[in-house]
């Protein structure tokens, strides 16, 4: 009887063994590709992420950095996420607008002045409705809080006024909601990825670039260019963008971990953000960059055009959003 008992007993420890080992998951690796250099806020910001996701899944999951565009522009790289690949990418509404229009708007110049109303718009149902509609054409958000900043202007001669940008070269991500914004604005917007704009700029290919504060000077643009216009045109939300293809293979428990940590990654680009600013801007004036300080107005007046020319947006979008954000 004791001998029953204990092969009964052995026999138990061995089921409960091979239920622990089928509930354990792989480990997994997600590389992580962003423009920006090492030492920026973004950079700083993954270190953040990759440290706390590796302590709340024990080792279990790892993410593998690589800045400086060292994977690719993120457009290659969300390419490369659809079609099944372990990576994952910083992007913004304004590329986004190529598998939905409507997240365009979320781009828009001069949309608000206050991130945090900007923010409520991505945790409102209907961008998760958008978010949702990403995911059956292959894109799932990971992290969908990340504040970027407040997008300026450097340039090679001052600007004060949207009469000063006419005819300037002045280098643009590649989507069409912030090429139309600087159209609006006088400027020759001139679309190009980041890793290759401070060559562009040397070489005096363009004359200006927009990006906030914090990319500005970690990219070492106040090298080439002297001039800072605080125009503060656009709010910039981000978003980290994985393939749907990758991340539906992965066990609902370590989904649950890295969108957890993720979003807890993003509040903690909102913290940075705001600290950041007002340091750039004194570094700025240490290296002989004046700082303008400038009327939005004009600028606003300026791109108020840019949202009548979105036909395939759905009806009624901009006001929608506008009372989101009132």
């Amino acid at each position: 009887m004791l001998r029953r008992t204990a092969l009964l007993a052995t026999a138990a420890i061995a089921m409960l063994g091979a239920v622990a080992g089928s509930a354990h998951a792989d480990p997994v690796a997600i590389k992580v590709a962003y423009e920006n250099n090492p030492g920026e806020p973004v950079d700083q910001v993954m270190h953040y992420w990759q440290d706390l996701i590796a302590e709340r899944s024990n080792g279990e999951i790892t993410l593998e950095l690589y800045p400086s565009s060292q994977l690719g522009s993120k457009k290659d790289v969300t390419e490369q996420a659809i079609m099944g690949m372990n990576v994952i990418t910083i992007t913004d509404a304004g590329f986004l607008a190529d598998y939905d229009p409507d997240l365009s708007v979320l781009f828009g110049p001069f949309l608000s002045d206050d991130p945090a109303k900007i923010l409520e718009i991505y945790e409102s149902d209907w961008f998760k409705e958008k978010a949702e509609g990403l995911r059956e054409k292959g894109i799932r958000i990971v992290l969908p809080n990340y504040l970027y900043g407040v997008r300026h202007l450097i340039a090679n001669k001052p600007v004060r006024t949207p009469a000063d940008l006419a005819g300037m070269k002045i280098r643009v991500p590649n989507n069409t909601m912030q090429i139309k914004a600087f159209e609006a604005m006088g400027a020759t917007p001139t679309p190009m990825p980041l890793g290759e704009t401070f060559t562009a700029l040397s070489q005096g290919v363009i004359e200006g670039v927009e990006n906030p504060l914090s990319v500005l000077y970690g990219q070492r643009f106040h090298e080439e260019a002297k001039y800072l216009s605080l125009i503060g045109y656009l709010t910039n939300v981000a978003v980290f963008v994985g393939g749907e293809a990758f991340f539906s293979t992965l066990p609902e428990e370590q989904m649950k971990i890295i969108e957890e940590t993720a979003y807890e990654a993003g509040l903690h680009s909102q913290k940075i953000t705001e600290q950041e600013d007002a340091a750039v801007i004194q570094k700025m004036k240490e290296a002989g960059v004046e700082v303008i300080e400038v009327d939005k107005a004009p600028f606003r007046e300026a791109t108020l055009t840019v949202y009548e020319q979105f036909p395939e947006w759905s009806e009624g979008l901009y006001e929608q959003i506008q009372e989101q954000i009132q």
